[in-house]
């Protein structure tokens, strides 16, 4: 039976060891803070296809949680489960499934997965588990240079969640006044093309059923330059209400860019963004802000907000030290406009993270990350809560075949 000898031998099985400390401190009394750690196993078994001008496969997730370090009052950090009394716990787990057809170099995939970063969808992987998402996925890239992107999704599963939810408007800093709109689904396509080698252009439009309707136009550059390399990143995103508006009304238009340099181990960039219409940015609740100014603990997109970002990177491989590498982010934003108040709001922003990824031996490619984030602003306005957090995160996958 060659094709499903194709669907076993052209398959992969891996599994990913996350284990996570989390401290985030709200500078109001202990009472408010939130500490956790927490292990996570992520079991990936990814299938090859059947023999065939159209071939079928399958692919399956599952996903532990167990509790390490969690007391009454410091829940909440993402990490655990927490019941009703308030407490974290002990284990939690998963599973996702999800059929795939092939043609050629077109995919389609059906059923439970997490999709790609896309310029109108930025799934959220930051504590033990990714957000999962049910839906459909269509991706081709049967021209050269030219990659399309489509797909519809219908329910989410959040990143310490064992049951699907609808979908749902984020209302971070109550930029809008539907609190808690859900939608039908979300619709997203897109197109990229790769040109002259190290230019990219993309245009994606995507649809939350019923509150907004959102066009992205992005032009990002690689290349050589001198003794170094030049990265660019210029993006436009158009966002509007659309249908019955459940989420209120959303109007906003988003400019970003970037400019960085690398040499001889060092990478410095320059970033700005910038809010114009009459509301702030609008994305799924769960998922990420796919901005070029979202940080650890903000994303700088309120209405009229203008942030400016200064990066900064260093690969201690030139000092005798390969694997170890440091990264620095700072930010301000200002002119943020806040729904119930004539104030202006103000922030800052200073995120590290130093990262070591074992180069040999028995635990090699065991990654280390140590991550921390200052967070201020003018919170007398009740713009957003002055917060310190710490993360420590080691990181290890095996491939089982």
């Amino acid at each position: 039976m060659p094709a499903v000898a194709d669907l076993i031998d052209d398959g992969s099985a891996r599994l990913d060891l996350r284990n996570y400390y989390f401290n985030r401190d709200f500078r109001e009394g202990r009472a408010a803070d939130r500490e956790e750690w927490a292990q996570g196993f992520i079991l990936r078994l990814d299938s090859g296809f059947t023999e065939g001008s159209l071939g079928v496969g399958v692919d399956a997730v599952g996903m532990l949680g167990i509790k390490l370090d969690s007391t009454p009052g410091s829940t909440g950090t993402g990490l655990l489960q927490v019941d009703r009394s308030g407490r974290a716990k002990d284990d939690y787990s998963k599973l996702a499934l999800a059929g795939k057809i092939k043609s050629g170099k077109t995919q389609l995939k059906l059923g439970a997965f997490t999709p790609p970063v896309l310029p109108t969808l930025k799934p959220n992987d930051g504590r033990l588990f990714p957000q999962l998402f049910e839906g459909g996925l269509l991706t081709s890239a049967e021209f050269e240079n030219l990659e399309l992107t489509a797909g519809r999704l219908s329910r989410v599963m959040q990143r310490n969640a064992t049951q699907y939810a609808p979908l749902r408007l984020n209302t971070l800093n109550r930029r809008f006044q539907g609190h808690g709109a859900t939608a039908e689904h979300f619709d997203t396509a897109g197109v990229d093309y790769r040109f002259q080698g190290h230019w990219l252009g993309r245009y994606h439009i995507a649809q939350l059923a019923d509150i907004y309707r959102q066009q992205v136009f992005a032009l990002s550059h690689k290349g050589a330059l001198g003794a170094g390399a030049l990265s660019s990143d210029l993006r436009l995103s158009l966002m509007r209400d659309q249908g019955g508006a459940r989420g209120g009304k959303i109007d906003n238009r988003a400019l970003q860019g970037f400019l960085g340099y690398a040499y001889a181990g060092h990478g410095l960039g320059v970033a700005y963004q910038r809010m114009m219409g009459g509301t702030g940015y609008a994305y799924l609740l769960g998922s990420d802000a796919n901005l070029i100014n979202l940080s650890i603990l903000g994303d700088f997109a309120n209405a009229k907000e203008r942030s400016w970002a200064l990066r900064y990177g260093y690969d201690f491989a030139g000092l005798g030290l390969p694997g170890l590498s440091l990264n620095s982010r700072y930010m301000f934003g200002d002119h943020a406009e806040i729904i119930g108040t004539r104030k202006i709001g103000k922030s800052w922003e200073l995120d590290n993270e130093l990262r070591y990824v074992v180069q040999d031996g028995p635990l090699k490619d065991l990654s280390i990350r140590l991550r921390s984030a200052v967070f201020r602003s003018n919170h007398a306005i009740n713009f957003q809560r002055d917060t310190d957090d710490i993360r420590l995160m080691f990181n290890y996958s095996w491939a089982i075949r």
